[in-house]
């Protein structure tokens, strides 16, 4: 696969400004557009950037309208959030798709200004030996949501139709008896009042092997590299025929699969959580007056120093 170099250096320059915005999503909580535009137009182009590669105006103009939207959907998160404690909502919302799609950073977008307590993540690990020997199902089912809880599945039970199905891990009659259960699990799932919503991010396979070569080359994200993600890799046709059959065999109108275009992360995260927005027929509750009460002083107490043995160093 050839790609000319300053194709190479335009992208390796766009994946260092999507770090940097990265970090502005966690930091900035003044959403002030002006101030946004300053701290983008300094790191694009300004001074001290010596990548010789500068953002166009288009460029530039999308990631400020990315913000604004990322910032405003986020707003919307929290009162759908609000809505779901107050009606007492379950829903269920799976991320599928082939490795190094987006899954996990829409998933950090949606999670990021929401209480844990309400909106957690289940990212579950490969079935250890007694894991093996149960239902398919269980393990899934200890973290599906009580009444005014929100689950994120960073992959699912769809691991059996997917990675489990091309790497060898489950049998042929097993992965049959996959196809004739999902869809009953997910309709019980329903009838029991719990919402679930399904995606699934496509990404091109240029744009996977550029994601791959930058996980590679960059130490601060090879740990997301698997020797599993490096086969996935080679396998990309028998993925493609295993999603495919995944997707005839398990749309179903209780649950139905929507899906993602990913190939440009920051429109995959604004666009899926529109749409998961638009899932639910949320209205913003009235929230009570919040009052800060007068701190209490009592004569007979004072304040006992800490011994500096205790205090972590000033270096910074």
């Amino acid at each position: 696969m050839d790609y000319n170099d300053e194709a190479l250096i335009r992208r390796i320059h766009r994946e260092v400004a999507d770090y940097y915005d990265e970090e502005l999503e966690l930091e900035l909580e003044d959403r002030d557009p002006a101030l946004i535009q300053s701290l983008l137009a300094r790191e694009s182009g300004g001074p001290g950037d010596n990548s010789g590669v500068t953002d166009s105006e288009d460029e530039r103009a999308e990631r400020h309208m990315y913000f604004r939207e990322l910032f405003r959907l986020q707003g919307e998160l929290v009162k759908l959030q609000s809505w779901v404690v107050a009606t007492g909502h379950k829903v269920v919302i799976l991320f599928e798709g082939r490795d190094a799609a987006g899954k996990g950073g829409v998933i950090k977008r949606i999670t990021q200004r929401l209480n844990p307590r309400v909106c957690r993540v289940a990212a579950l690990p490969a079935p250890n030996d007694r894991e093996r020997t149960q239902w398919y199902f269980q393990r899934y089912v200890s973290h599906l949501p009580a009444a005014g809880e929100m689950v994120l599945f960073d992959r699912s039970w769809y691991n059996r139709a997917g990675v489990e199905r091309v790497m060898g891990f489950c049998t042929d009659d097993q992965y049959e008896e996959f196809f004739r259960s999902v869809p009953e699990f997910e309709r019980m799932l329903v009838r029991s009042g719990i919402q679930v919503v399904k995606y699934w991010f496509s990404i091109s396979d240029e744009e996977q092997h550029l994601r791959f070569l930058s996980r590679i080359h960059d130490p601060l994200k090879q740990w997301k590299l698997s020797p599993m993600d490096l086969e996935s890799r080679r396998r990309w046709e028998d993925y493609t025929r295993a999603k495919e059959i995944m997707l005839e065999r398990t749309h179903i109108p209780e649950a139905p699969w929507w899906i993602v275009q990913a190939v440009d992360k920051k429109r995959a995260r604004l666009n899926c959580i529109r749409h998961l927005l638009g899932q639910m027929p949320y209205v913003e509750p009235s929230q009570p007056v919040i009052v800060l009460p007068e701190r209490e002083r009592h004569a007979d107490y004072t304040r006992q120093p800490v011994p500096d043995a205790m205090i972590v160093p000033e270096v910074y």
